[in-house]
């Protein structure tokens, strides 16, 4: 059942994400990714309110976060969980960690769309 509700609540992140993406394009144009900037901004406020209430509010449901956090929050954006994951790390004083964390994760993920685009550049295919 958990899966169900991560599931409708990445529909609805989706689709806002999507919302979001074609009014900035329509305010802004195409030519700098102002929708992604504003999806990753506004979705790691959101994971940090939430964060935030679930510990001010130990009670809330574990069905209830998953469906707002790892689904909504999720379905609109994955750089609210990397901010979070980083956020602990500082809280937890693990600044080298953190660093490394960000870094790399930022590095590695570009590093590997360039591999993947390179896959269907040099006529290659998946299978």
């Amino acid at each position: 059942m958990l899966y169900l509700i991560v599931f409708l609540g990445a529909g609805i992140g989706g689709a806002l994400r999507h919302g979001v993406n074609v009014g900035a394009a329509r305010l802004f144009g195409y030519g700098f990714p102002f929708g992604t900037l504003i999806v990753n901004i506004a979705g790691s406020f959101l994971m940090g309110v939430l964060a935030g209430y679930f510990l001010l509010k130990p009670g809330v449901p574990q069905d209830v976060r998953l469906f707002l956090t790892t689904g909504v929050l999720g379905g609109f954006t994955t750089f609210s969980a990397f901010s979070l994951d980083a956020a602990l790390l500082i809280e937890r004083n693990a600044y080298g960690l953190a660093a490394g964390y960000v870094a790399g994760s930022v590095a590695a993920s570009i590093f590997a769309l360039f591999v993947g685009l390179a896959l269907f550049r040099s006529g290659g295919h998946l299978p």
